[in-house]
């Protein structure tokens, strides 16, 4: 067992050590040098004994920075240890749209009552991005931009940026507004540093803004920032005017969401996917409603072996090759499945349509059918010598590849087409429906060959 300790563990036992002997001064040299990942993770492995002591190592204004780094359970534990009024400073100190998001996410928790504590102004930013419907473009952005008027000069904003720029969520985007706080145009901060500092800000800036309404879905929202290759999107509200941006940061955390609520559909696991712990009470009855339903498909699966049951009789070595058929079938689909739940989250896959992808995935799984096909009926000829037997095998497998993935494919097209989460054509639902095709195709040709077998 290697013993040997890595600079990083002797590091975080002397920071350790450091705070276990109250010694601030040595706490906060050694801390204070690491990265805000790396103080995430001290933090996490600290006893709560000495979370407690945090807010005499750190200042609220330190910690901020470090309690946007946190995963949920961490910085409920330190609103849990640390002082209410100390967090009220702390949430001061973040940017309104971290502060929402904490509080949305820790329904159940008294966290809410904390911004009584808060700078009033910053309150207000908060509870106003906590009344927008979740998962739009309201309930996502920051108030935390920096905005100017179309007649101020490049200096006058240059100077702007050094009194406001440390608070702003990005200074690389400068908005700029009319009279009426309307968004006409978007000055970078390269066009800013390159003009002469008497030159107005309406002769340097974009025209062309990329923008989105505060009720945008925040999926809608993230795909446009990718689409456009933004760092910051602009957000525009009921009434015209600029209420905010939504940062490519902000995106990263949607996009993986989605896509984690995406799977759990897709696996049949949550229509409802979430970040938060779940109890076993809540878990299960979030997943019995599913496997009760695969459960009676099932049994209709296994209705069609009993349906058949003389032809298995008549040629038991059928059976052998049922798993074959099954698993092909299900495994096909499930990849047609992936497929084109990708494809519909994609811009090439919204240009095509429910007849243009029955072709294509008709087309490919008729190609892995005969490739299938053709190694079957060598290995059925090889094994049992039977000719009969091999085309049956090998004819089955080439019909339930190619319906399979049609079948895998246009599920989920068909769900986009009419509105519903592409997602909802899960995969054990897919792979269920292949199997009685499959068993259907198999049994079918067999019983028409019985009296050649």
């Amino acid at each position: 067992m290697n013993l040997i300790k890595s600079p990083k563990q002797k590091l975080y036992e002397e920071i350790y050590e450091a705070a276990k002997n109250d010694n601030r001064e040595r706490f906060r040299e050694l801390f204070l040098k690491l990265h805000d990942r790396d103080q995430h993770e001290v933090f996490h492995l600290l006893s709560p004994d000495i979370k407690r002591k945090i807010s005499y190592f750190l200042t609220s204004e330190e910690f901020a920075e470090l309690f946007e780094w946190m995963d949920l359970k961490d910085q409920q534990d330190a609103v849990e240890y640390l002082p209410n009024e100390y967090i009220g400073e702390v949430f001061t100190h973040m940017p309104a749209d971290d502060v929402a998001k904490f509080l949305s996410d820790s329904d159940g928790t008294n966290a809410r009552s904390l911004l009584q504590l808060m700078d009033e102004d910053q309150a207000e930013r908060v509870k106003e991005l906590l009344s927008y419907a979740s998962e739009t473009a309201g309930a996502i952005m920051t108030k935390e931009f920096i905005s100017v008027h179309y007649k101020q000069t490049a200096g006058a904003v240059i100077d702007l940026i050094r009194s406001i720029g440390k608070n702003a969520e990005t200074i690389y985007y400068i908005y700029v507004l009319n009279d009426k706080t309307e968004l006409v145009g978007v000055l970078s901060l390269r066009d800013l540093l390159l003009s002469a500092e008497e030159v107005p800000v309406e002769s340097i800036m974009s025209n062309q803004v990329i923008s989105a309404p505060i009720d945008m879905d925040q999926e809608e929202v993230a795909r446009l920032i990718q689409d456009y290759d933004l760092l910051a999107l602009p957000i525009i509200g009921l009434d015209g005017k600029m209420q905010g941006i939504v940062t490519f940061d902000d995106v990263m955390d949607v996009l993986e969401a989605e896509a984690t609520e995406d799977f759990q559909e897709f696996a049949a696991i949550n229509s409802k996917g979430d970040d938060k712990e779940q109890g076993i009470l809540h878990t299960a009855r979030q997943r019995i409603p599913w496997i009760i339903i695969l459960i009676f498909l099932s049994i209709l699966v296994g209705g069609l072996i009993s349906f058949f049951e003389e032809t298995l009789e008549s040629v038991v070595l059928l059976a052998a090759f049922i798993p074959m058929i099954m698993d092909t079938a299900g495994n096909v689909g499930t990849q047609s499945l992936a497929v084109a739940v990708r494809n519909i989250n994609t811009d090439s896959g919204k240009r095509t349509g429910i007849a243009q992808t029955i072709k294509n995935e008709f087309g490919a799984g008729l190609l892995m059918g005969l490739a299938s096909a053709v190694v079957m009926f060598l290995v059925v000829i090889v094994l049992y010598q039977n000719l009969v037997l091999a085309l049956i095998i090998s004819v089955s497998l080439l019909l339930t590849i190619s319906i399979s993935t049609v079948v895998g494919a246009v599920i989920p097209a068909i769900a986009n087409q009419l509105n519903v989460d592409p997602a909802i054509a899960s995969g054990p639902f897919i792979t269920t429906i292949n199997d009685a095709f499959g068993l259907l195709i198999y049994f079918s040709i067999a019983t028409a060959l019985l009296n050649y077998l």
